[in-house]
C-alpha cells in the first residue's frame, strides 16, 4: 500500500520548473542529486512511513544550506544528523533557520512526535539564486521580483495541489512569514481555497537574524500556535529543557 512518504518521495522526484525565468535567476533543484534524493529518501522513510494526515507548515522556498543540500525543508546536514539520525558525508551545512525549527521541533516533543503531525515543505518546493556583482550565490525569493512570481505562479499553484493530495488536512495551515509570504499565501488561498484557515508565524530566518535573543517567546508561540490543531492535543513545553536541546 502507498504510504505517506512514498508519495512524498514521488512527488520530490518528479519537481521540475519548466517556464522560463527572468534574466539572472537561476532554478535550485536538490532532487537532480543523488545525495539529496538519498537522504530525503531515508528521512521521509523514517517519519512518514504511515498514512496520518498531517498539517501544512509553508515555508517560501529552499536556502542553499538547507532543503537546497539535503531536500529536506529547514534542514541542514548537522540537524540530519544530530535529531534525525540519517549520515550525511558529503558536506556539512550549517543553516540558522535549521536550528529554530528544529529548537521548535524539540519543544514540541522531538522529530517523530512532530513529523507524525506536520508535514513542512514551502509554497514554492523549489529555490532560487542569484549572484552578486563580486560573483557570489545567494537566495532568491519567489516573491523578490515580480516577473519571476508571475513565471512560476503556475508551478506554485500546481505543486500546492500536489502537496494537499498527499494526504493533507486543510482545515488549517501554518505559514511561516508575517509579511510577503503570507500576503501571497492569503492571496492565493482566497482565490483558490485551498485551507480554511492561515495562521501566519515569524519566519525562522527573521527570528535567528533579527530576535535570536529572544528567540524563545517565539518558540513558544509556535507551540501555543500548534495548539489550535487539535484542543485535546497536549503540547508540553518547557523553556529549559528547548534552552539545552
Amino acid at each position: 500500500m502507498i504510504n505517506f512518504a512514498d508519495k512524498v518521495i514521488a512527488f520530490n522526484k518528479k519537481l521540475r520548473i519548466s517556464t522560463p525565468l527572468p534574466p539572472g535567476i537561476s532554478s535550485m533543484n536538490p532532487f537532480k542529486n543523488k545525495m539529496a534524493i538519498k537522504a530525503s529518501t531515508q528521512f521521509y522513510q523514517k517519519f512518514y512511513s504511515d498514512n496520518n494526515e498531517r498539517y501544512f507548515i509553508a515555508g517560501i522556498n529552499p536556502g542553499r544550506f538547507g532543503a537546497g543540500i539535503t531536500g529536506i525543508p529547514f534542514t541542514d546536514t548537522k540537524r540530519l544528523q544530530s535529531h534525525c539520525g540519517i549520515s550525511f558525508t558529503a558536506i556539512e551545512t550549517h543553516e540558522p533557520s535549521s536550528v529554530f525549527v528544529y529548537e521548535v521541533i524539540d519543544a514540541f516533543g522531538g522529530p517523530e512526535k512532530f513529523y507524525s503531525r506536520f508535514y513542512i515543505n514551502s509554497i514554492c518546493p523549489l529555490g532560487f539564486t542569484v549572484k552578486t556583482a563580486k560573483g557570489k550565490e545567494i537566495n532568491y525569493n519567489y516573491y523578490d521580483n515580480p516577473e519571476l512570481t508571475i513565471s512560476v505562479y503556475p508551478f506554485i499553484v500546481s505543486t500546492l495541489r500536489k502537496q494537499i493530495a498527499l494526504g493533507l488536512e486543510t482545515s488549517i495551515c501554518f505559514c511561516l512569514g508575517t509579511g510577503k509570504n503570507f500576503s501571497f499565501f492569503q492571496a492565493l488561498n482566497n482565490k483558490y481555497g485551498f485551507f480554511e484557515k492561515i495562521i501566519p508565524l515569524e519566519h525562522p530566518r527573521y527570528v535567528m537574524q533579527y530576535k535570536s535573543n529572544s528567540k524563545y517567546i517565539f518558540i513558544e508561540k509556535y507551540q501555543n500556535s500548534f495548539k489550535t490543531i487539535d484542543c485535546s492535543h497536549k503540547i508540553i513545553y518547557s523553556n529549559n529543557s528547548a534552552r539545552h536541546s
